[in-house]
């Protein structure tokens, strides 16, 4: 990152670091030497993978580890041990690796790290491994994972058709949760963390900030978005093309410090809630908060937690809050001085970056608290000069008035579909320009990053005054072909008058069920959810898991919002714009009994068991691993309860291996269906129920092209 023409170093700059010293920067995915590329992926991984566990040496003992910090996050055994498997789960879906190395630690560790309703987040599930053998895991992975980086086939460019992209993607992915770890840390009791010197904290001066004040950012175009075949890795959210024309406004200078915040906190800010928003005000209610969370009131004044400690507080840093308190610390000094204050959209900090002429870490130490360059924590607000403003990146997070989505273009990467898409919710917010601890692709311009806006990262914000109103994008329609299809196949219209296909299954499952107890469904491998919602009406409480968290969050918004909002292909760029509610589809009485979670069919996780009924409807021949989960799953169905099966048998090398296909094939010279092999792996576990039955289904892609597709229903008795 250069610094500005105008902005001198600060003193500590003048001592250099090495290059290699340097924490490694995302590295060039383009570089035709291949070797050379290797050698980059292999430092980019080993750094990340040190600097990672170095973090969890602030846990004072394994007890630190399996205590929740906050009740809203898994306890930090889970963090230790979840980037690890997320590289195994990557790798499995690209075929660099063909087996799983552990797999319960990959059940365990799979999924739960933001608060989503398919996570699963009850304590009383999980049985957590041992500190030990959570490192004895990560050492196996970094050794899997280092000898594809030195024999892997490669070619270059790493973009996102190259199965190295998935060693890529893990590395980027650890990246964020060092970061995020920290801020876990930072919230655990004082009593389970310990100082460490490779993450001491920066030292306060003691000094005061100067006085915040506003400088005007020129009227000019943002053009953001990455083209495909960017050398530099980035996620889901950054592709696309977005641009727009912003007027002048004005922007701090500074961030707000703990100085300027104080004023807020004096003034009755937390009591009075006028100047919160109505979300805001419900989160004030819950909390029960008088002044920022990270802020400890004593008798001998005001201290700072930090990761490991306690210190006087430095008035000079930024002050950390989440969205909701900084919205509220605008309207306030809105009130105040009778200007337009508010936080920047993304559009403006764009403005903003550019105005300061920035550009991305290079291989020089950042002109920014940025990237773990200078110390583990944050420093004055007019440390790191940019232009004419001060931490435009850097220090800490700037929270933003825009609600995340897509840009035009938008496309989520098959391997990882759950990244961003669950956040299109209007409930994350944007966080910009990145913290001390931010690296990798969070340290550049192109970043786009969002959390919840009740949340708390290493978060600061910096307001600007501006009388054009800060409008978030338009209210989010589902766009994606496949998720559109989808919800209309689940939720939408008839067509040739072929029933609704989860209704009709729902309904010949509960049949099927005549006398028996009616008591627990699981829809495993529900997609969207109709036929989740559908058992529900004759279920005391039915489950619905996939693999996909995009699938899962059609249904989990009609849990949340009753209305499901989607585009569907007419003809060429022409769509039309539908919108379903559970009262349309006589659904809403079964709201209560409904949940959502994401998992791994092959994989699941044990709590999944005790189920009176299970359909696994168009299931089977999109698994890597048909035959595990016939052989197991016996193990989740009470005795005398009902496995139903449809499937169309569309088996495909690029959803299941052709060594693992059920049928379809030639046996001792005779045709071997899948219907033959199901009965011999169902056999020492269930009985079949009457003959199979054809269920007919209509997909719509167009308003002229349909899909019509007939699935083979079985039903089978648990013995």
């Amino acid at each position: 990152m250069k610094p500005s023409s105008a902005a001198p170093l600060p003193p500590s700059s003048d001592t250099r670091i090495s290059p290699d010293a340097l924490f490694a920067r995302t590295p060039d995915l383009a570089d035709p030497d291949t070797n050379r590329l290797r050698a980059a992926v292999r430092r980019y991984f080993l750094d990340t993978a040190d600097r990672y566990e170095s973090l969890f040496q602030c846990l004072a003992n394994d007890e630190a580890y399996v205590v929740k910090p906050i009740s809203l996050r898994h306890p930090l055994i889970f963090y230790f041990g979840h980037t690890a498997t997320f590289f195994v789960n990557k790798l499995m879906l690209t075929r660099l690796i063909d087996q799983r190395l552990d797999h319960r630690m990959e059940s365990i560790f799979a999924v739960g790290v933001d608060e989503m309703s398919w996570d699963d987040l009850d304590d009383a599930h999980y049985d957590w491994p041992s500190v030990a053998e959570v490192q004895a895991y990560r050492d196996r992975v970094r050794a899997l994972v280092l000898d594809l980086i030195d024999h892997a086939p490669l070619q270059s460019p790493i973009n996102w058709q190259n199965p190295w992209w998935a060693i890529v993607m893990g590395i980027e992915h650890e990246r964020i949760h060092l970061e995020t770890s920290s801020v876990l840390i930072r919230q655990h009791a004082l009593k389970y963390v310990r100082a460490v010197p490779g993450w001491a904290p920066l030292p306060d001066s003691g000094g005061e900030p100067p006085a915040n004040e506003l400088a005007r950012v020129p009227a000019g175009t943002v053009q953001v978005g990455k083209a495909f075949d960017d050398p530099q890795y980035g996620w889901d959210n950054e592709y696309g093309t977005h641009t727009a024309r912003i007027e002048s406004f004005e922007a701090a200078r500074l961030l707000v410090s703990n100085r300027e915040y104080l004023a807020f906190v004096e003034a009755g800010g937390y009591r009075n809630h006028r100047d919160w928003t109505e979300e805001g005000r419900q989160w004030l209610a819950y909390s029960q908060a008088e002044h920022p969370t990270f802020w400890v009131k004593k008798t001998q004044g005001w201290y700072l937690r930090l990761m490991t400690e306690e210190i006087p507080m430095p008035w000079s840093w930024p002050v950390e809050v989440n969205y909701l308190e900084a919205k509220a610390f605008c309207n306030w000094k809105a009130a105040e001085t009778g200007q337009p204050v508010r936080l920047p959209t993304e559009d403006e900090w764009y403005r903003l970056y550019d105005a300061a002429g920035l550009s991305d870490p290079g291989d020089e130490p950042c002109a920014a608290n940025l990237h773990l360059d200078h110390g583990a924590s944050s420093c004055p607000v007019d440390t790191w000069r940019h232009g004419e403003w001060y931490d435009v990146v850097g220090n800490v997070w700037q929270w933003t008035e825009t609600p995340t989505y897509p840009f035009d273009g938008f496309d989520v990467h098959p391997i990882y579909d759950d990244f961003t898409t669950p956040t299109f919710d209007g409930r994350h917010n944007l966080i910009k320009g990145g913290s001390w601890i931010s690296c990798g692709n969070e340290a550049v311009r192109a970043s786009r990053y969002a959390f919840r806006r009740h949340f708390f990262q290493h978060a600061g914000f910096r307001y600007v005054v501006s009388h054009v109103p800060a409008e978030a994008p338009a209210a989010y329609y589902e766009t994606d072909k496949l998720m559109s299809e989808y919800a209309e196949f689940h939720y939408g219209d008839s067509y040739f008058g072929v029933p609704n296909f989860p209704q009709a299954l729902a309904q010949r499952a509960i049949e099927a069920m005549g006398d028996r107890p009616r008591r627990r469904a699981l829809d495993l491998g529900c997609a969207s959810g109709r036929a989740t919602f559908e058992l529900a009406r004759a279920f005391e409480q039915v489950t619905g898991v996939d693999f996909s968290a995009r699938f899962i969050n059609q249904g989990v918004q009609l849990i949340q919002t009753g209305q499901l909002r989607y585009t569907l292909a007419d003809e060429g760029e022409l769509v039309s714009y539908k919108a379903r509610t559970l009262a349309d589809l006589g659904l809403h009485d079964t709201l209560g009994r409904v949940e959502f979670f994401q998992g791994d069919a092959c994989n699941l996780k044990p709590q999944y068991t005790g189920y009176d009924l299970v359909l696994a409807a168009n299931l089977i021949d999109r698994l890597y691993d048909p035959a595990r989960f016939l052989e197991q799953i016996h193990e989740r169905i009470v005795p005398g309860g009902l496995l139903l099966i449809a499937s169309p048998y569309t088996w495909l090398e690029e959803h299941t291996p052709r060594a693992s296909w059920l049928g379809g094939f030639k046996k001792d010279a005779e045709n071997y269906t899948t219907l033959d092999g199901l009965k011999d792996r169902l056999a020492p576990h269930f009985r079949l129920l009457g003959e199979p039955a054809d269920v007919p289904f209509v997909i719509r892609e167009t308003r002229r092209k349909f899909q019509h597709t007939l699935s083979e229903l079985t039903i089978w008795e648990r013995l």
